[in-house]
């Protein structure tokens, strides 16, 4: 590794994830040498249908409506991303653009080279590598050519924040890059929205949990995981294996998978979900406001974004008053009736998720990142325009700010 390569990478270890200390802490448990990420049994529990069987209206009913997790194949068939996002074509073509792969303890996003973190990625033997999760591809003249290598799948057209306009909306699509043993951690996604994972290359390792099973059964405690508390590595080395005892609460029991190479998954508003990459991927990943989850989303952005809300609002009664009128009625005295997940704190994945998106039935209290969080909002709040971290807590690259997945 040349000595601006390594230059590079420790700078953004060093801002991304402050309190390892240096290559000893990144690779303190060994994971690269010790863990075996493919797992000899597993379990694939997931419903799975192909695009041309359901058309948006079954799949409203079937799927987004009773809320149940599925996999869908045939839509990332015809994308030009399957030619174009290799591993060998991104690292080429976007070799000088810089994409974020972190944040620092003050909210700003890390960013590296592509050209750095290609190498980076091939050679790394980080317990819970950087991890790729970009939200401002879109908005950049070079990289916002990637938004023509896909199309919204036909499912998930819908996007009601979208009305509020783009700079003002929170965060809500990502490109993800990463090698094995990068992830998101344990999270639910931001201000009630449901979510969309195209993975273009590589195989991901999810377990999907519903709204109703306590936090606290779910996340890795402190004593368990100790700076990497927040990373998928190591909760499938903590808390995966509670969950397949026979003490396991029945209506807790997980939704598991492994996603594959063209395969989309849908995320439900409200479902915890954590994510760990077995080889290297590429994903791409949105969150959304549809009218089915349209309630519970308002709800909770009025609660987490009071500001932004009452702007949304603005524009619903000009161009969907039927759903300006369903926001009159919205009860805010009552709970929104779906669980907020804190953001997991500064670690080296990430996700699209965040706990901007704040219940009374989450508070985020005895998180180690809250104040972290604290001091990210108190930026978006003094119209910070760089920080793309707004709303995120997977996921995309610190643990679940985001997204990403």
């Amino acid at each position: 590794m040349g000595k601006k390569l390594a230059h590079r990478i420790r700078e953004a270890k060093e801002k991304a994830r402050p309190e390892l200390k240096g290559e000893e802490g990144w690779s303190r448990y060994n994971f690269s040498r010790t863990l075996h990420l493919w797992p000899h049994k597993y379990v694939d529990n997931v419903e799975r249908i192909h695009e041309r069987d359901f058309g948006p209206a079954q799949f409203i009913e079937r799927f987004e409506r009773p809320g149940h997790p599925v996999i869908i194949s045939g839509i990332v068939d015809t994308w030009p991303a399957k030619e174009r996002w290799t591993i060998q074509r991104l690292g080429k073509k976007y070799r000088n653009q810089r994409f974020k792969c972190g944040e620092d303890d003050e909210g700003y996003s890390v960013r590296m080279k592509m050209k750095y973190y290609m190498e980076y990625m091939e050679s790394n033997k980080d317990d819970s590598p950087l991890y790729i999760f970009d939200s401002t591809f879109g908005d950049h003249a070079k990289k916002k050519r990637l938004l023509g290598d896909y199309q919204l799948p036909k499912y998930f057209t819908e996007d009601l924040f979208h009305l509020a306009g783009e700079k003002r909306r929170p965060p809500y699509r990502w490109v993800v890059i990463g090698p094995s043993r990068s992830g998101t951690g344990i999270h639910i996604d931001p201000l009630g929205t449901s979510a969309w994972n195209a993975l273009i290359s590589g195989h991901k390792r999810w377990a999907m949990f519903p709204p109703h099973t306590p936090k606290e059964k779910v996340q890795v405690q402190r004593t368990e995981g100790g700076y990497q508390t927040d990373e998928a590595v190591m909760w499938f080395q903590t808390v995966y294996p509670r969950t397949q005892s026979e003490s396991w609460p029945a209506d807790c029991k997980p939704i598991e998978l492994i996603q594959g190479p063209g395969e989309v998954v849908y995320v439900p508003g409200g479902w915890w979900h954590v994510v760990l990459n077995l080889d290297t991927t590429v994903a791409v990943t949105q969150n959304f406001c549809s009218t089915t989850n349209f309630p519970v989303v308002y709800h909770k952005t009025v609660r987490g974004r009071p500001k932004f809300a009452k702007k949304w609002l603005s524009q619903l009664q000009i161009h969907r008053p039927d759903l300006a009128a369903i926001a009159g009625a919205v009860d805010l005295s009552q709970p929104s009736g779906l669980p907020s997940s804190s953001s997991s704190g500064s670690s080296s994945s990430s996700s699209s998720s965040s706990s901007s998106d704040s219940d009374s039935e989450d508070s985020g209290v005895g998180n180690p990142s809250t104040a972290k969080v604290k001091r990210k909002r108190k930026r978006a709040s003094s119209g910070d325009s760089k920080s793309d971290s707004s709303d995120e807590d997977d996921h995309c690259c610190a643990s679940p700010k985001r997204r990403g997945r």
